[in-house]
């Protein structure tokens, strides 16, 4: 178990610094009105109002990734642009292990599991590194509001939109068997309930210096599926790793975001029972957010080499 500690966003990040909200103003002129000054004369918005929340990831996707055309669903998951695209380069620099080079193009196939209505990870991996996605979701209303996503921004041939129809299967029934993806990504529903979820997000409310009176309005929106599962994260990564064994010549690195440290343990005695070759957690923060990726692999470092010359990858 190889642990890399990494303090703030990576290198390649284009959010290392505050917010620009006169170019991103100018960009998406529908963002103006929910800039204001704070009490240190900074421009700021009001990260608990949801529309202020949507209307930025809008302005920072057409800015900073040439992505035009970006809506929801009501009610679905909005996703904090700098850290999704965090994850994004953390992996790539795990490929880039066994690559000899970051992999860009079209080449470098990437699975994303629980693609959600935002399609963030599709959309900002072929924007930066111009991979191809397909993303999986057992919420029919995502895959066809991700496919709308990808086609309305002209990536409707990199980015495919899977309906996963059964919700105890993770992999089966989205991979063909003759597939190979470089990577998977995920970022499991972290509670085990709605009313932990109603919690949680009553915290970040507080955090935000908000008064929370009846049922908190969730800032980053999010349905059941996106939020919580029956037992949570742990049940969740459980899930993966022990479905990921039968693919294991099929994907070169397994990945999932784990925002509670407390589940890694677990994880790794399951990841060693289905006899994964290498096993990396990756940390990530972003001010006062930590969280990390838990990666893994069935194949040896000769292995992973041999994977960017092999036909059909």
């Amino acid at each position: 178990m190889k642990t890399q500690h990494k303090s703030g966003l990576h290198p390649r990040n284009r959010h290392q610094t505050p917010y620009d909200f006169d170019a991103l103003c100018q960009r998406t002129p529908e963002l103006l009105p929910f800039v204001f000054f704070n009490e240190h004369g900074t421009r700021t918005l009001d990260f608990a109002d949801p529309a202020a929340v949507k209307a930025l990831n809008r302005a920072l996707l057409a800015l900073h990734y040439g992505i035009q055309h970006w809506d929801l669903p009501p009610g679905y998951l909005c996703p904090p642009i700098p850290g999704r695209v965090d994850y994004l380069h953390r992996v790539a620099d795990l490929l880039a292990e066994s690559a000899g080079e970051v992999p860009r193009g079209k080449g470098v196939r990437v699975l994303d599991i629980g693609v959600g209505a935002n399609c963030i990870y599709p959309l900002l991996g072929a924007r930066e590194y111009g991979w191809r996605f397909v993303g999986s979701d057992i919420d029919p209303v995502s895959v066809k509001a991700a496919a709308l996503l990808a086609a309305s921004n002209g990536l409707g041939s990199q980015i495919a939109c899977r309906h996963q129809d059964n919700s105890k299967q993770i992999f089966r029934g989205v991979l063909g068997p003759k597939e190979r993806f470089a990577l998977t990504l995920c970022n499991p529903p972290f509670h085990a309930s709605l009313a932990e979820a109603s919690k949680g997000t009553e915290r970040k409310l507080r955090n935000l210096g908000k008064v929370v009176t009846g049922a908190p309005v969730l800032n980053f929106g999010g349905q059941k599926a996106e939020l919580w599962c029956e037992g949570g994260e742990a049940a969740f990564l459980a899930g993966m790793i022990e479905q990921s064994k039968a693919f294991a010549g099929q994907c070169l690195w397994f990945s999932s975001l784990v925002s509670k440290k407390e589940n890694l343990p677990a994880a790794r005695k399951a990841l060693a029972r289905v006899g994964a070759q290498d096993v990396r957690v990756i940390d990530m923060a972003q001010g006062n957010k930590v969280s990390r990726i838990l990666a893994w692999s069935f194949l040896d470092e000769a292995s992973r080499t041999a994977w960017w010359s092999a036909p059909g990858r």
